[in-house]
């Protein structure tokens, strides 16, 4: 058996879910769900994101809340057909409360990219990367 690889949420643990939800509401994403139910949803160009309380993710885990602090070994890519799409991107993230981590420099993988870090501290990275190519619906396509 092989299990398909049809991802469809990355669910991020939040200390406070009204201040996230204006966070990527500002970012003008569009929301689903009722946030009273103590989780909302967010669509992006394939997958969803989820935001749920970190104490009650954790114990629908079954694992400790213990706060992360730091780099956590994980970031989410939003990627952009040009450069200064990524700037804009950037600017808008802190305009609505992001911390930028890193500003856009050249990459050495040949793109531009920068980071910033949600309410939570969750890392984003936005990235003009010229192998992956934009399709209208915001999918990219990794070829090689």
């Amino acid at each position: 058996m092989s299990i398909p690889a049809n991802f469809t949420i990355v669910t991020l643990g939040v200390a406070d879910l009204t201040r996230s939800i204006a966070f990527y509401s500002g970012l003008g994403w569009e929301q689903r769900g009722d946030p009273s139910a103590g989780i909302t949803w967010f669509r992006t160009s394939g997958t969803w994101i989820g935001l749920f309380g970190y104490a009650e993710l954790a114990a629908d885990i079954g694992v400790a809340a213990d706060l992360p602090t730091g780099y956590r070994g994980i970031t989410l890519a939003l990627n952009f057909g040009a450069e200064s799409e990524v700037d804009a991107a950037l600017a808008e993230a802190v305009a609505v409360g992001a911390r930028l981590v890193k500003p856009a420099t050249r990459a050495v993988w040949g793109g531009y990219s920068g980071y910033f870090a949600d309410p939570d501290g969750h890392l984003w990275e936005a990235a003009y990367a010229p192998g992956f190519p934009v399709a209208p619906d915001g999918t990219i396509e990794i070829t090689d």
